[in-house]
């Protein structure tokens, strides 16, 4: 009897033990950050102890937004990366430029959103991004560094520099060694040999220093020569000249140039009156104006002038386009062109500035050329080129020879479409408009 209540006393205290055991196991359970789901537990499956597999769905802690390829023109679909002026892990505040790219027409900076760290950017200096692609990768949550901290103390250097080592002892110098054996006497000198006949040597001229660079075409570079060549492949190229004086416009110039920038605000100069002396000639010539289709091979004759007008920027030429300048006054001319320049010279020129244009004038002449052929602008049909004034002799309507402000213009057009009659009219037409400037106000 004894010995049966001690079995029962051990069984009851085994099964509390193991109970208190299990508490405390589903305690840890419960609060450990690793455990695994009750459906999810380790399962006994024969000999090995098997786990089923699951994931855990993370929460994304920092809003982290792509950037893409904005849209950059309708006949844009791609543009190199060119710059990268900023690394990941930069902090970048709202218009800040991120990347710079370049297409076949303009650079464009591809500015921040809103202010943020960069996370990643998702392309290299020269590689090629399609529009709509992902650029770079921004964490707009990220808080922007104080400004002014100081920046980490240096470490300071060790209060006192290493002694120098001894330096160790000269080594004793060997005793002097014998005295060597005096040598033979040298040979008595043979006779002179007779004077060779004076040779005369080769001259050489040094060429110094001839170093070589090598710079990679820009984007803009290689379109406006792949352009060029297409139009003098496709065109069939012919330059007239034509002299005008330009002292009677230069002297009404200088009459009114003070009291016409008092009340415009800009300063007049000649593409004014070249804009609409053009202007005025492309209407009496429509043909200028005109251009070929050739898909449909047809003439298509535009009621509209939009002059191009080519200006030098930092990477090219770019060749920005006054709208309707059948409509413009002399001070609208003047004050577009002054803006399109302040444009090409900060890289800001919009795609939609340079877009289309009817006739194009180029003023070689701000340069110092006397005279050249311009290449025509495709798919336009003749462009302008301006020279440089020069006063040179000349004989007026009374038989005299006088000193004259003279410059040449050139014309090329497109002898496809334009016959010479018309190309000779509209030119001499241009040149009679700005020798006498009457003929603008009065329109004839």
């Amino acid at each position: 009897m004894l010995s049966a209540l001690r079995v029962a006393t051990r069984r009851s205290l085994a099964s509390n033990a193991r109970a208190t055991s299990f508490s405390l196991n589903s305690v840890a359970s419960s609060q450990s950050p690793c455990s695994h789901p009750p459906s999810l537990a380790p399962r006994w499956n024969g000999n090995t102890l098997s786990h089923r597999q699951y994931t855990t769905p993370t929460t994304l802690l920092m809003p982290v937004k792509t950037i893409d390829v904005p849209t950059m023109g309708d006949s844009i679909t791609e543009g190199t990366i060119v710059d990268i002026p900023v690394a990941p892990g930069d902090y970048v505040h709202e218009d800040d430029v991120v990347l710079v790219l370049e297409t076949d027409k303009v650079s464009i900076d591809v500015r921040a959103p809103e202010g943020g760290n960069v996370v990643e950017i998702l392309g290299e200096v020269d590689d090629v991004v399609e529009v709509g692609s992902g650029l770079y990768r921004i964490d707009t949550d990220a808080e922007a560094p104080a400004d002014g901290g100081a920046a980490p103390a240096k470490e300071e250097a060790p209060a006192a520099a290493a002694a120098p080592e001894p330096v160790a002892a000269a080594a004793p110098t060997p005793p002097p060694a014998a005295a060597a054996a005096a040598p033979p006497p040298p040979p008595p000198p043979k006779a002179a040999p007779a004077a060779p006949l004076p040779v005369m040597e080769s001259v050489t001229t040094s060429l110094g220093n001839r170093p070589e660079r090598r710079s990679k075409m820009s984007r803009m570079r290689q379109r406006v020569a792949s352009r060029l060549k297409e139009s003098q492949n496709t065109a069939a190229s012919l330059t007239t000249f034509q002299e005008v004086d330009m002292g009677n416009f230069m002297e009404m110039r200088v009459r009114h140039k003070d009291e016409f920038q008092k009340k415009h605000g800009v300063k007049l100069g000649f593409m004014s009156v070249f804009v609409k002396a053009c202007t005025s000639a492309l209407q009496e010539v429509p043909a200028i104006n005109a251009y070929i289709d050739s898909e449909t091979n047809e003439i298509v004759y535009r009621d509209y002038c939009d002059v191009s007008v080519a200006v030098a920027s930092p990477n090219g030429l770019v060749v920005p386009v006054l709208r309707n300048t059948e409509y413009m006054t002399f001070a609208d001319v003047e004050r577009t062109i002054a803006l399109f320049g302040q444009k090409a010279q900060s890289g800001t020129l919009a795609l939609d500035d340079m877009s289309g244009g009817t006739f194009t004038i180029s003023n070689g002449g701000v340069f110092g050329s006397l005279m050249g052929t311009p290449i025509i602008n495709q798919p336009q049909s003749a462009i302008l080129g301006m020279h440089a004034t020069k006063m040179r002799a000349v004989v007026d309507e009374k038989g005299n020879v006088v000193a004259r402000p003279m410059m040449y213009l050139a014309l090329t057009y497109d002898h496809r479409l334009i016959d010479g009659r018309e190309g000779v009219t509209f030119l001499k037409s241009v040149a009679d408009k700005i020798t006498d400037p009457a003929r603008l106000v009065f329109d004839i």
